[in-house]
């Protein structure tokens, strides 16, 4: 049977079961047989003939719908081929291309250096030292992107293999920015935050504590490097702008200049010999205080600074402050209104340690006080009382009327406005108008009594303490006509007027006869103090300015 036969017959719809009788074939046809294709050869059994079955043509269909798959596949091949080709010979940056942590993919070159710009304007790059940390912005460090380049570069390496590479093996593709680094503006912005991290070096030195000397170590300085800051910004900067590094400050130590202060220890041990008795007194009250002040106690007011030089020396000062601390207690302990001026003891104390004085000399001073009015109380009884001259107390309440209220309250002038020299501590005259009567005293001691005229009441002398001003051989009175001896003026009425009450011998009216000889004892003049001529010149030559002198009422 030929092969188109048996083609024929196998897709024939057969109508009947049918028995297949098996034929050998010839040696002819088993030749022919070969040549046919081998799915084509179906023997029957031998023994039971089989029946034949319907097939649908399947094959077909798979074929049809792979080939359709495989078309599609080949169409999207095609395409995704062509737009990668039209990508990548386009202007913009291929997809999954980083800069700074920016995707710039499918940005054109401009749109990319743009954006690069608006993120590297807002980079920083933080700067330590120790504990100190500094957060500058890269502009202000001189350090901008170049963004342009960047962008270039962005464009050009996501086209080649090794960006691919990258990418598969990491999901990006990433590019380095270039950073250019403006050395001057580094310069400029560090030398501005220089003195933030400045310590000045601390020479060794001296102390006194409780009145003995100690010695106290050098400590080098430091001072911020801005050159060498500079150079790791340059060798380092862009990586520290790029990946949230840092940039260690460079620092410079500075050498003390004094390390060695034995040598200024026994010149300190020396200035500590000497102990002061601090002498105050108050003229006002004839009061006298005294404090002992140890090196143990002033040794702490003296700061000491060894100055270089071999062997080393040193300076001192008294420290005002603590000082002032002292001065405070010993204010407290005087009492209202009262105190020592402390810049005056300041110096007094200085020149005492200077010179190894044991004793120094203070006033003690009244501070102006506050008098409330009481009934039948005028500005000229208020003066008797607190021993200030009325117009003095009218001048110092220049909104009072001159009818006072009761409960008012007036400002009292302090006493001291009426001594204005240095007080002689040593000397000083009591005069008592209700006695009429005169002391004179010299270190404490009574050297002379005598009788003393004061004013008559219609012009009174003025209680209080005041003090030897001026001296006149021979003073005018203008307004009596008298001619007075041995002239000491003690005090101004009033503030600003040009005359004074004082001590003077008998006056004279034509030089030649004498007034009130014999009233000597009695109210008389008009506010001054009568002596006679012999004690009035023994006063005038023993009273020097800035003698006291007490009137009692």
């Amino acid at each position: 049977m030929q092969t188109s036969e048996l083609k024929t017959q196998f897709f024939r719809r057969p109508t009947a079961p049918q028995r297949v009788v098996t034929e050998l074939p010839t040696p002819a046809q088993t030749q022919s047989l070969a040549d046919a294709p081998t799915q084509l050869w179906f023997p029957a059994a031998a023994t039971q003939p089989q029946p034949h079955t319907f097939r649908r043509r399947r094959p077909f269909l798979k074929h049809f719908f792979f080939g359709l798959i495989l078309l599609t596949l080949l169409a999207f091949g095609f395409t995704a081929v062509a737009g990668a080709s039209l990508l990548f010979m386009s202007d913009v940056i291929l997809p999954g291309v980083e800069v700074i942590g920016v995707d710039v993919g499918r940005l054109t070159r401009s749109e990319a250096a743009s954006a690069l710009s608006d993120v590297a304007s807002q980079q920083t790059v933080r700067l330590t030292q120790g504990e100190t940390v500094w957060l500058i912005s890269a502009e202000e460090l001189g350090l901008t992107l170049n963004a342009p380049t960047t962008a270039e570069n962005a464009y050009a390496y996501g086209r080649t293999p090794a960006a691919w590479f990258e990418f598969v093996q990491t999901g990006a593709m990433t590019v380095e920015p270039i950073w250019m680094l403006d050395t001057a503006v580094a310069q400029s912005t560090l030398q501005a935050r220089a003195r933030e991290l400045a310590i000045e070096p601390v020479n060794a030195g001296l102390i006194i504590q409780n009145g003995q000397v100690a010695t106290t170590p050098a400590a080098d300085g430091q001072m911020l490097d801005v050159d060498a800051t500079v150079a790791a910004l340059v060798q380092n900067g862009a990586t520290a702008v790029t990946q949230n590094g840092q940039i260690l400050l460079v620092m410079q130590a500075i050498p003390a200049a004094i390390t060695d202060v034995s040598g200024a220890v026994a010149q300190a041990e020396a200035l500590l010999s000497t102990t002061i008795t601090i002498h105050a007194t108050d003229p006002v009250r004839n009061e006298a205080v005294s404090w002992v002040v140890g090196p143990q106690v002033w040794g702490d007011w003296l700061t000491l600074e060894v100055v270089s030089g071999y062997p080393p020396q040193f300076e001192w000062a008294v420290d005002p402050h603590k000082a002032d601390q002292f001065f405070a207690e010993r204010n407290a302990a005087l009492g209202e209104n009262r105190y020592l001026d402390g810049e005056l003891a300041l110096t007094a104390v200085t020149d005492a340690i200077k010179n190894q004085q044991e004793r120094i000399e203070l006033r003690i001073y009244h501070s102006p006080s506050q008098y409330t009015v009481q009934p039948g109380d005028t500005f000229a009884s208020i003066g008797r009382k607190v021993g200030i001259p009325y117009p003095w107390i009218q001048a110092a309440n220049p909104d009072v009327a001159d009818a006072l209220t009761v409960g008012q309250t007036i400002t009292i002038p302090s006493p001291d406005d009426l001594l204005p020299y240095p007080v002689v501590d040593s000397k000083r005259i009591v005069v008592n108008i209700s006695q009429q009567r005169a002391w004179v005293y010299e270190n404490g001691a009574l050297k002379w009594e005598w009788l003393a005229s004061t004013g008559i009441a219609s012009s009174p002398t003025a209680p209080g303490v005041f003090q030897i001003q001026t001296h006149e051989p021979n003073a005018y009175a203008a307004n009596w006509d008298l001619w007075m001896p041995n002239f000491m003026g003690i005090y101004q009425p009033a503030p600003n007027v040009a005359f004074m009450n004082g001590f003077h011998g008998f006056p004279t009216r034509d030089g030649v006869n004498l007034l009130w000889t014999s009233n000597l004892g009695t109210p008389v003049t008009y506010g001054c103090i009568l002596l006679s001529n012999e004690n009035a010149a023994q006063l005038y030559a023993w009273a020097e300015q800035g003698v006291i002198v007490e009137i009692l009422p």
